[in-house]
């Protein structure tokens, strides 16, 4: 402020002198010579003589009378007088002033303005004496300029003002302000505005204009003029006389200003409009009144080309007069007016809109939509809830949408605390399931006042006048009330969620003049989805003249949002949710299988599951957006908003490994994904009977991320954008080919993928980097070098032993990985990262007696902040590293690590060990797993090795000679299972102990791999639990690709693989839809493959499940058993039986083992049969059998042997009547049937058979013996038995031998 010791004291007045003045204090002279050196600069002067000081402005003395007549003739000597210019440069806070109120008055003031918001300050009071000119900012060569606003202004500069009483007289004249308030804009550099509080006081008396006789014709006898056909230059101006009945609000279209008022009778609803356009007249809109009566002098008649509609003009000598029915007398029209009319009669009319209406009425019952209510309301502004949008809240409970309008004063005085009154508003209740219940829409019909100004210090928040995105598409697509609610919805999160990445700016960037941006790229075909159909343009003036009104808000459905976008964190608690609440441990298991299982056993098939929801698993539709980045710390891929992160897996369509480092810090949506929430339990259940019951749940933990297709992703956003602009300049010219020989997208482009990797934040510091310094080559100058990765290691912690800045070597483990690669050619000096050329021949840098060409094998580290390449770098990628700002040719040569002399740096046995810098970026080129026909010699040069990927049956194969293996397959089941008791943690594994996991670390996942879903073929993969927590993505029915995993061979001969701290896995395909089922995994519904049990030995290394149409013979061992659930102890009578320790349970789980023995002609076998599958050996039906164990439960155990049993451990009670149910029910002919029976191999140390002879054995079928050659007895385990009846029986029989081999049917017959 001018004066701040004014502020801040009360203001004093100079006692009114009785008659001329002889002496003044000290204090009235230097506050009279302040007013004096004020007049000077802000009124108006006259020329000074020579170079004498000008005089002192002739209407500084008319002002200081003024004051005094304000003032009760005393001068405000506690007020500083303040120019325009100097209000609006260092006056930052709203104020106000009150030149004659009293301390007393001006508090009771402002605490009748805190009633609706207690919460917000009052204006604060400032001593400054505004005086200045009211005009409507017209300039002589600029009229096309005006925008209907008033100004105060003065030989300074000038001020938009909102006054709420204004006369037309009043333009052009000088006044002093008694009551205002200054309202600075918040955004920086723009100026604010005056609010006029009082009416302002003339500084010279205003003329008075004397009223003259005027001839004037009223509405009735004015509407059928418009209908008539007589040549416009042939009429004669018009006045017109009536109550004002409408306004519509200021509109400027193709930089014309303008407004329409309507007139009507003064006995009739009989109205005519009038067009106001000449920029003199548009200060009428500030003085209209509704209700007034008016007299308009001067108008013609015109009408708009498109619609015929016709209307009255102003002209520019055009006048708006009060009316007074003294004055004016009513005019006759003579024969120039006499015309015909195009219209029949004002009767006709009427009926046709009656008509109208009535269809309207039909129509709107037989659809859903519903029509708004025309009301008046007046409230109080509470709340700006979006100013861009045109949003405010009212009363607390009423949103007002003024977007309808175009709100040429931007908004001045919607301020909360301001009070409004809105005329024919519409009134929309609900217009979106999740917008505020009952909305007020404006439209051009609709008439908005302000009534009082706020008196509370709350900030202006003009709405944009250009590039507003929420207006442009509004008027684009002709948006009704639910869609323009639902489009600011998703407008106000899509900003609060990405403006810190981005900026506010380059969010909503439109694409009037420029590229659109993000927003409009993410809202412009859901836009065009919702308004399909509908019609696309707004006719403004017909919605402002037509007979019946027609508006955007005149009818309205309650719109059910088709899709949403919520924050990352509201994504994830939502899964979490709908994970939890769709949780059932009995779900998880089955039943049959859950009944047999002990308490640990149960307890951990229940400690991790998953759910996988779909974009249509949430009501309405969710689509996921995020920027995505690289976590430095875990390496892994990341969507990020403001809220929160997600971790996502990204695969390709073809099953090549996501490797685009460009799409790094881009803005993504993805509509097409799968959000998979893991869920951990802590839980203490001690049989399968209780998992109904949730008490025994101890812990429930959850992880959430998205998995998706690089082909599902649309880029709102790309990375390259911001950074091209600051550093490297616009576009690039380099383009490439793939190898399909389409060009690359702009965002494969070498300067695109010079990108910032790292977590939640923006780089401001890479801005400033860019900025400073002098502007020279070696800023933007980069050295480049290519290579292949033809070995990737996983992450772990190793010993590096790194230099230090202090000196001295560092000895602590660190989170790191390492690539073996093969550098190509020489390293190249750019000028610029947008120089980067085209990818070389590699038949040009694959000739190893070329001569200049550098090929060498070097072995990449990745610690620190370049662990981001982590899930880019991929075997058989072509990459490129890029050292940004350098220029030395040398660069990766002086850092190699640790240091070795010159003359091994040839030798293949010694390759170049490189810390990758933080600095040095990657770039993916191309891959090498599929070249072409003049690129394979060249790989096979370049690599000097073989780099294939095992298949899965060539690692079962005992032939296979490998330690460390990498294969693909397919996840055919996902169990967790008790870790090994025999192989020891290694060191990294015991420091990710101590880190934590969500599984206990005594825990292993067991994956089950086949090549293809239903595949026989299946390797075991055994992942510690604490190799788990970042490995996402392996879930059945993905396709995934194992790297350095360790191939072993158990005692039973069975081959399986671990995952070590080098090893690492790719998601190469996501599971299909069908198959994210954990109740139903992959490859459990194809049948086995039907096979003799003469071909056992022939089979089964590729074969670990197959099936066999035999003959049960007998049942040779039967045991059925109660055990303790904790101990594993015998259960009897309620107890466990253990001593020593005594055990605590009191629960026991049933279980059954049975050994039969089968033959199918070509041989026989040995089945062992557990839990339900003896049931169904012994042909029993579930009531049975449930009756059988219970009456098993109160003896414990009960066993029964037969024939060839002795020697097998079971010990037989012949007194035991259960035991003789049994004996008998093993003996009788009725088990002895064909049966169907699902198998795997028994491998146990004394089952492996060892290579015998055939010998010949006797079979009897019925009355049938025959003879046949078989070898020793095989044991299976039982998987599936299912009864043949005697047509299943002859088909199968068919089929096994059309699907046997000839020759193995010649060795399997007598």
């Amino acid at each position: 402020m001018a004066e701040p010791s004014a502020a801040v004291r009360e203001p004093r007045a100079s006692p009114a002198p009785l008659g001329p003045r002889v002496s003044a204090s000290p204090q009235e002279l230097r506050w009279l010579q302040a007013a004096e050196d004020f007049a000077r600069r802000a009124l108006p002067t006259r020329q000074g003589s020579g170079g004498a000081e000008p005089p002192p402005s002739p209407e500084l003395a008319a002002v200081l009378g003024c004051l005094r007549r304000a003032g009760r003739g005393e001068l405000p000597l506690g007020y500083s007088f303040i120019s325009i210019s100097d209000l609006k440069s260092q006056q930052c806070m709203p104020c106000c002033s009150h030149l004659t109120w009293s301390t007393k008055e001006f508090k009771e003031w402002a605490c009748q303005g805190k009633g609706a918001l207690p919460t917000h300050s009052s204006l604060p009071r400032a001593y400054l004496i505004l005086v200045g000119y009211l005009t409507d900012g017209r300039q002589e060569d600029k009229e096309k300029l005006v925008d209907g606003c008033l100004y105060v202004k003065d030989n300074t500069g000038i001020i938009p003002c909102e006054l709420l009483h204004f006369e037309l007289e009043w333009l052009g004249s000088l006044f002093l302000f008694p009551s205002w308030a200054y309202i600075p804009q918040t955004a920086q550099g723009a100026a604010g505005y005056l609010e006029i509080l009082l009416d302002p006081i003339p500084v010279n008396l205003l003329p008075k204009k004397v009223p003259e006789s005027t001839a004037v014709i009223y509405p009735a006898s004015a509407e059928p003029l418009l209908a008539s056909r007589i040549p416009c230059k042939k009429r004669p101006k018009l006045n017109v006389a009536g109550e004002l009945a409408r306004r519509s609000p200021l509109l400027c279209i193709h930089r014309k200003t303008f407004f329409f008022l309507f007139l009507k009778c003064f006995t009739s609803a009989v109205s005519v409009p009038v067009l106001v356009q000449t920029p003199s007249q548009l200060a009428w809109h500030h003085t209209l009144q509704l209700g007034r009566r008016y007299t308009i002098t001067g108008l013609s008649m015109s009408g708009l080309k498109k619609s015929g509609q016709r209307m009255f003009v102003t002209g520019v000598s055009s006048c708006l007069l009060p009316y007074c029915a003294e004055h004016v007398k009513e005019q006759s029209l003579d024969s120039a007016w006499q015309g015909e009319s195009s219209l029949p009669a004002s009767l006709g009319t009427t009926e046709q809109l009656s008509d109208s209406l009535e269809l309207r009425v039909e129509e709107e019952r037989l659809g859903s939509t519903k029509k708004s209510k025309m009301i008046s309301y007046v409230g109080t502004v509470t709340k700006i809830l979006n100013a861009q949008a045109g949003l405010y809240e009212l009363d607390n409970k009423v949103c007002l949408c003024l977007a309808y309008q175009q709100l040429l004063n931007s908004a001045r005085g919607l301020r909360p605390g301001a009070c409004v009154e809105l005329i024919d508003v519409h009134l929309i209740q609900k217009p979106v399931v999740s917008s505020p219940s009952i909305v007020l829409g404006a439209c051009l019909n609709s008439t908005v006042t302000l009534k009082s100004f706020s008196r509370l210090s709350t900030p202006y928040q003009p709405p944009a006048t250009s590039g507003n995105l929420y207006l442009q598409l509004l008027f684009r697509y002709n948006l009704d009330m639910p869609c323009y609610l639902w489009l600011v919805s998703l407008l106000e999160t899509f900003e609060e969620r990405f403006s810190c990445f981005f900026g506010h700016q380059q969010l909503l960037r439109s694409s009037v003049h420029q590229n659109p941006g993000a927003a409009e790229k993410f809202l412009v075909p859901l836009l065009q989805a919702v308004v399909l159909g509908r019609e696309e343009t707004r006719d403004i003036c017909n919605e402002i003249l037509a007979k019946t009104h027609q508006c955007p808000l005149r009818k309205y459905l309650t719109l059910d949002p088709p899709c949403q976008i919520p924050s990352l964190s509201a994504l994830r608690g939502v899964a979490e949710q709908k994970s939890w609440e769709g949780f059932c441990p009995s779900q998880l298991l089955s039943p049959v299988e859950a009944q047999h299982m002990g308490t640990q056993e149960l307890n951990r098939r229940l400690a991790w599951s998953y759910c996988t929801l779909w974009a249509g698993s949430f009501q309405p539709r969710a689509v996921v957006q995020g920027v995505l980045r690289v976590s430095s710390r875990s390496s892994l891929l990341q969507l990020q908003d403001n809220s929160s992160s997600l971790p996502c897996v990204i695969s390709h369509r073809d099953g090549s490994p996501f490797a685009n480092t460009a799409l790094v810090g881009s803005l993504l949506q993805v509509e097409n994904y799968q959000l998979v929430v893991e869920r951990f339990i802590q839980s203490d259940f001690s049989s399968w009977e209780q998992l109904a019951n949730p008490e025994y749940v101890r812990e429930k933990k959850s992880s959430v991320y998205v998995q998706f297709y690089f082909e599902d992703i649309q880029v709102l956003r790309a990375a390259e954008g911001q950074i091209q602009k600051d550093c490297r300049g616009e576009n690039s010219t380099s383009l490439r080919k793939r190898n399909d020989g389409s060009s690359a997208s702009e965002l494969e482009t070498p300067e695109a993928k010079i990108l910032k990797l790292e977590d939640p934040k923006p780089d401001h510091d890479r801005e400033e980097r860019c900025q400073k310094g002098p502007s020279s080559t070696g800023r933007t100058s980069c050295v480049s070098q290519l290579f292949l990765v033809t070995q990737k290691e996983g992450l772990m912690l190793r010993n590096y032993q790194l230099p230090r800045e202090g000196g001295g070597e560092g000895h602590e483990l660190q989170n790191s990985f390492q690539a073996t690669v093969l550098w190509l050619g020489r390293p190249v000096l750019w000028n610029h990262p947008r120089e980067i050329g085209n990818l070389p021949a590699l038949e040009e840098i694959s000739c190893d007696g070329e001569e200049g060409v550098k090929q060498q094998e070097a072995l990449l580290l990745f610690m620190g902040k370049s662990l981001r390449w982590f899930p880019f770098l991929h075997l058989d990628g072509l990459y490129r590293f890029i050292a940004p700002r350098c220029s030395d040719l040398e660069v990766f040569d002086k850092l190699r690590f640790p240091p070795v002399p010159a003359e091994f740096w040839g030798r293949s046995s010694c390759p170049l060990c490189l810390p990758v810098q933080d600095t040095w970026h990657l770039q993916h080129e191309t891959w090498l797993s599929s070249p072409a026909e003049h690129q394979l010699a060249a790989k096979a040069v370049l690599t000097g090795m073989d780099q294939r990927i095992a298949s899965i049956p060539e690692i079962l194969s005992t032939s296979f000679r490998g330690s460390l293996v990498s294969f693909s397959g397919e996840i055919v089941e996902r169990i967790l299972c008790a870790s090994p008791k025999n192989e020891k943690p290694s060191v990294t594994l015991s420091l990710l102990k101590e880190k934590g996991s969500l599984l206990a670390s005594d825990h292993s996942v067991k994956l089950s791999i086949s090549v293809a879903s239903g595949s026989p073929a299946v390797l075991d993969v055994y992942i510690a639990a604490t190799y788990t927590q970042h490995l996402w993505g392996l879930l059945p029915g993905a396709k995934i690709l194992f790297q350095n995993l360790e191939r072993k061979i158990s005692r039973f001969h069975n081959v399986y693989c671990t995952y070590i701290a080098s090893s690492c896995v790719t998601v190469l395909s996501l599971p299909a839809s069908h198959l994210l089922l954990p109740s139903s995994p992959a490859g459990k519904a194809s049948s086995p493959s039907l096979v003799f049990l003469s071909n056992l030995q022939l089979h089964l290394q590729n074969l670990p499940q197959a099936r066999i149409l035999c003959h049960l013979s007998c049942v040779l061992t039967l045991s059925l058993q109660w055990v303790c659930s904790l101990c594993s102890s015998i259960f009897k009578e309620g107890k466990c039986t253990r001593h020593s320790p005594p055990c605590p349970s009191h629960t026991g789980v049933r279980q059954a083992s049975a050994r039969v023995l089968v033959e199918d002609g070509t041989g026989e076998a040995l089945v062992l049969c557990r839990n339900q599958h003896v049931a169904a050996m012994l042909g029993l039906s579930l009531p049975d059998w449930e009756a059988v164990q219970s009456c098993v439960q109160s003896r414990g155990r009960v066993s029964v042997q037969y024939g060839e049993a002795p020697g097998m451990g079971c010990v037989e009670d012949p007194e035991d009547p259960v035991a003789c149910y049994l004996r008998s029910l093993c003996r009788s002919p009725l088990i002895c049937r064909p049966i169907l029976l699902d198998f795997s191999l028994d491998r146990k140390p004394s089952k492996i058979l060892q290579p015998a002879p055939l010998q010949l054995r006797n079979f009897r079928s019925g009355e049938v013996e025959f003879v046949s050659q078989t070898g020793p007895r095989q044991s299976l385990l039982c998987l599936n038995v299912e009864e043949v009846e005697q047509k299943a029986l002859c088909y199968l029989t068919r089929e096994r031998i059309g699907r046997t081999p000839r020759h193995c049917q010649e060795g399997a017959t007598a």
